[in-house]
């Protein structure tokens, strides 16, 4: 897939660099080369000379490669034992140790010398656990509780695979609890059931990748953002929605009236998109939005539907977001201040209250609360690209940033973060759920975690060959609390695929999160 999410087809056969730096001057792998070609072989060089070279660049780079391969499997087998370890109440037990090791029929001294090793891994986890902690203790807020004991369950569910690209973004729907959102820079954005894992509706209508998705508060109503410098509103017509209810139908448990007495023609300007999975399943095409918004000149990277769902924020690669009035397709305001492109823009739940994140390493926090005062403040902290920003339920705002850190912020005290998280790779798109405050983070390096507010680190999600993505992890989304067994989770990854996870607080967590 393209690297940048504009939908330029000169770059969309390229595959892409995982990196932070979506400039328009950031280098494609393919182009790695040649780049290196540039700095090292000069044009004198004889023929003879200029071919030794690249076949030692490419022995270098076949070792590296395997170097790789070799530190991904160790790392995945790390990964399992440790979850043994954490999950089995007793390792040295001889059937635990068996199915562990995938050993049938032991002998005693087989039994002993697994009883050993798991013993070995056991301090050796310890040992990289305490290590691990003691370093990244004096990033942490000293308001964590001491002695808590923190644990969390979690289930894989469901793959959801379609897309032709990398999917830049996944998004849920309040109305409607069954229903899941993608946008991918296959230019399509989808719609899929929860459930079943069905993808019932894909929107074609922008010529360019698709940055991001988000649903109305209240009404079955989609925004979309594109490479294609608009954003489009387009309402999900009734015999798709009608799909959605037979999937267990709105949380109320009851089929809503969606079409509000009123037909908005979409039905009839449905195409069949033919057989789109192995599993022989038809989703329906809508080409045709209800509005456009279209005055930025550059990329859209993010909408956001405000508390009352009669406006939209848009953010752009123009250095500037834009508030709009949804109903009469109108900028109410161009929100200016950033140096450089916005990657993300998120509203409060409940009030006019909008952050605007930038590559130039600052997010801010718009006010429009009082309507003659439009006050801005600007958050100084991350010494890298700001790659999301978040409310929560409080008065907190979450951001994430290329330098690998997380913080946590008052937005009534914004000249020091009330937590700073340092983790190990750059992050994502990340999300925080609506009543427990858990935050979900997306990692460049293809894990996510799960802390609550004050840092303490709940658990990462397994990464398995079989659930796991293969590449970075660009967006997760908290879905609603399922009728007291837990929540659901979804992470999208620029392997084409979206993951859906059942994940149980327990009482401990909840109480840990809410403090």
């Amino acid at each position: 897939m393209s690297k940048y999410p504009s939908g330029d087809s000169k770059t969309k056969s390229k595959k892409p660099f995982i990196g932070r730096n979506r400039s328009p001057k950031c280098v494609t792998e393919e182009g790695a080369g040649s780049q290196y070609g540039s700095v090292y072989m000069n044009d004198n060089l004889p023929d003879t000379c200029r071919k030794k070279l690249n076949e030692l660049f490419s022995q270098i780079e076949k070792e590296f490669e395997k170097v790789c391969l070799e530190n991904q499997t160790l790392q995945e087998k790390v990964d399992v034992l440790t979850e043994k370890l954490e999950s089995s109440g007793n390792v040295d037990n001889a059937e635990k140790s068996g199915e562990l090791y995938g050993i049938e029929g032991m002998t005693g001294a087989t039994k002993s010398a697994i009883s050993k090793k798991t013993s070995a891994g056991k301090l050796m986890s310890r040992k990289l656990k305490t290590t691990y902690k003691a370093s990244t203790s004096k990033f942490v807020s000293s308001f964590k509780t001491p002695g808590q004991t923190q644990s969390i369950e979690y289930q894989y569910f469901q793959t959801y695979e379609g897309h032709k690209d990398g999917v830049w973004e996944v998004s849920t729907s309040k109305h409607v609890s069954t229903v899941l959102g993608t946008a991918s820079a296959d230019h399509f954005a989808r719609l899929w059931c929860i459930d079943s894992g069905h993808c019932h509706l894909k929107y074609a209508g922008h010529l360019g990748s698709v940055n991001s998705i988000k649903f109305h508060p209240n009404e079955p109503i989609v925004c979309t953002g594109s490479g294609d410098e608009s954003s489009h509103i387009w309402k999900l017509p009734s015999s798709i929605m009608d799909q959605f209810a037979k999937n267990k139908g709105s949380p109320s448990g009851s089929s809503p009236d969606w079409s509000h007495d009123e037909n908005d023609g979409t039905d009839e300007e449905l195409e069949d998109g033919g057989i789109d999975s192995s599993d022989g399943h038809r989703p329906f095409i809508l080409k045709t939005p209800g509005t456009i918004l279209k005055a930025h000149t550059g990329a859209v990277m993010a909408v956001d539907w405000l508390p009352n769902g009669k406006r939209v924020v848009t953010a752009s690669w123009d250095h500037t977001a834009k508030l709009w009035d949804a109903e009469q397709s109108t900028v109410i305001q161009t929100l200016t201040g950033h140096d450089d492109e916005l990657t993300h823009t998120c509203s409060h739940r409940s009030q006019d209250l909008i952050v605007t994140a930038s590559h130039d390493s600052t997010f801010r926090l718009w006010d429009f609360r009082t309507p003659s005062l439009h006050s801005v403040s600007v958050f100084q902290g991350h010494t890298s690209t700001v790659t999301s920003a978040v409310f929560t339920d409080q008065d907190v705002v979450v951001s994430g940033s290329d330098d690998r850190t997380v913080k946590v912020w008052d937005l009534k005290n914004m000249r020091a973060p009330l937590t700073t998280i340092r983790l190990d790779s750059a992050v994502n798109r990340l999300s925080v759920s609506s009543d427990q405050n858990i935050i979900a983070i997306p990692h460049d390096n293809r894990h996510v975690h799960l802390l609550d507010l004050s840092g303490f680190r709940l658990v990462h999600l397994p990464r398995r060959r079989r659930y796991s993505h293969q590449r970075m992890v660009s967006s997760v989304a908290w879905g609603g609390e399922m009728a007291g067994k837990g929540y659901n989770l979804f992470t999208a990854g620029f392997d084409r695929k979206v993951l859906g996870w059942h994940i149980l607080l327990t009482k401990e967590n909840i109480a840990h999160g809410k403090q």
